[in-house]
């Protein structure tokens, strides 16, 4: 896969988790007041970075033969395209008496935060189109 449909794919992906965040900090904010609401949230950076770099670790990693399937197998890299966000429920936390551990106000900066990622991800889209563009005139 060459550098720019690597590139266009990562960041159509993370422009994706972002739409993804955006509405989980929403519906978190939406409940903010609900008795035992648990707020979300989305979980991909972190997976993304173990799958690119178990990609890098595999070109230069020792490889076992296997001639069986239950042998052990040594480690597989994972392929980033099988990464999937994941929604996580903080259980753990409880910041009102009702139970409910939504902070609106920092729910209100992570939507900030998630509209400000989303710009700066279209106009990283934009910039490899347009050298995409520029080459081909």
């Amino acid at each position: 896969m060459n550098s720019f449909t690597r590139t266009t794919d990562l960041l159509h992906r993370a422009m994706d988790v972002s739409t993804l965040r955006y509405q989980v900090t929403a519906q978190n904010l939406a409940n903010s007041e609900v008795p035992n609401f648990k707020r979300v949230e989305v979980n991909f950076e972190s997976e993304l970075k173990r799958a690119l770099d178990s990609e890098k670790n595999a070109k230069d990693a020792f490889v076992m033969k296997t001639t069986d399937p239950r042998h052990i197998q040594s480690s597989v890299p994972v392929d980033y395209r099988s990464v999937q966000p994941r929604r996580v429920r903080d259980y753990l936390t409880t910041a009102k008496a009702n139970g409910n551990n939504v902070d609106a106000e920092t729910e209100a900066m992570n939507v900030l935060k998630t509209q400000l990622n989303y710009q700066l991800l279209t106009q990283l889209q934009s910039f490899e189109f347009s050298q995409v563009k520029s080459v081909l005139k």
